[in-house]
């Protein structure tokens, strides 16, 4: 049944829908609080559910702190969309509120302090499903929790075993995501492909496990059982242009790290060839915190950032290059999940 508009007395009665009932309302763990999503429309909460229903809880230290966003479909059409991608998100602030917005009648407005946060999505925007999860409704949910609980936001891969945790940080085509898939097919568990928030007090990670996003030229690498599972996975398309499987994490055969993860190690990956040098070179402190500063230079400027930054030091930290195959890459990752004590760097061939 369509959504139909109000009819002119209930825009007169109610001009900004304050009083206007949510259809649906779901209540999911999220990032170690409790999120209460209020949708308007049947359309936005199957959005909320594939982004968010059936994720591990995750608790950390204190309270579950409570959150609310609302979802509505913006009351008119929005400004016509390519047909290749929805138009760039623009970041406003002021008056104590957060806002991501495009020049159409998509945006997400924030109110941090209150815990609180609406997504308007126009049926345009809605074309565009991972555009519209990715850049409005994750950036509500994460800014709103990383906010409340003091978290570090990273853009990195973490993998893990037995609790502990790496992170896997690099620049696009470090092989970041292709390093990942291969340790998740080697039975390690998965806690993020890409956006990640730490505790910085006790180096505790959570994330969203839900999607792997990985280049639909790069199956070749994978065992042809994997590989023909991912390969019956949508595709999208990245703002760059390239083309990805998303692979739902939740539908396969694989580990989602079910408690957060304790980081233990700082792995850089780079793109540069190992040659005669080992693949997995250890960083002295110095350069690790100097890399981490230019590969995350937003968490550098978070409130925690002094606090984080020496807890951040006292894990190794290492590069790792290429060498052989993703699965050699796996071996040495799988080296620095030791028992804390037992690290050993293996040279590379």
């Amino acid at each position: 049944m369509r959504n139909r508009r109000p009819p002119a007395t209930d825009l007169l009665a109610d001009p900004f829908r304050e009083h206007t009932a949510a259809r649906e309302r779901l209540s999911l763990p999220v990032l170690g609080g409790r999120f209460e999503f209020e949708c308007d429309n049947r359309m936005l909460a199957r959005l909320v559910q594939w982004a968010y229903a059936g994720l591990p809880r995750y608790r950390l230290a204190g309270a579950e702190p409570s959150f609310r966003v609302r979802l509505s479909l913006a009351p008119q059409a929005g400004t016509p969309v390519s047909r290749r991608e929805p138009d760039r998100i623009g970041m406003l602030s002021g008056a104590g509120m957060l806002c991501g917005t495009t020049s159409g009648s998509d945006f997400a407005v924030l109110a941090p302090d209150h815990g609180s946060a609406l997504v308007v999505l126009s049926r345009e925007m809605l074309r565009f499903p991972y555009h519209a999860r990715y850049e409005l409704l994750e950036f509500a949910v994460f800014t709103l929790a990383a906010r409340r609980r003091g978290l570090i936001p990273l853009h990195a891969a973490c993998i893990g075993e037995r609790g502990r945790g790496l992170l896997l940080m690099g620049d696009s085509g470090a092989g970041k995501s292709t390093a990942t898939l291969h340790a998740l097919l080697q039975g390690l568990e998965f806690l993020s492909e890409d956006s990640l928030f730490v505790e910085p007090r006790t180096l505790r990670a959570i994330a969203v496990p839900n999607f792997m996003h990985i280049r639909c030229d790069s199956l070749h690498t994978l065992p042809k059982s994997a590989a023909s599972r991912i390969a019956r996975s949508p595709v999208i398309t990245r703002r760059s242009g390239v083309r990805k499987y998303e692979i739902d994490l939740r539908r396969q055969p694989l580990r989602i790290a079910r408690h957060p993860l304790d980081v233990r190690a700082i792995v850089f990956m780079s793109s540069r060839n190992a040659r005669q040098n080992p693949a997995l070179r250890p960083l002295n402190r110095r350069e690790a915190i100097e890399r981490f500063r230019q590969n995350q230079p937003y968490a550098t400027q978070q409130r925690s950032w002094k606090t984080f930054r020496p807890m951040l030091a006292s894990i190794p930290a290492f590069e790792l290059r290429r060498s052989g195959t993703p699965d050699d890459a796996v071996e040495l990752l799988r080296t620095l999940l030791q028992p804390s004590g037992e690290i050993r760097v293996t040279a590379g061939r």
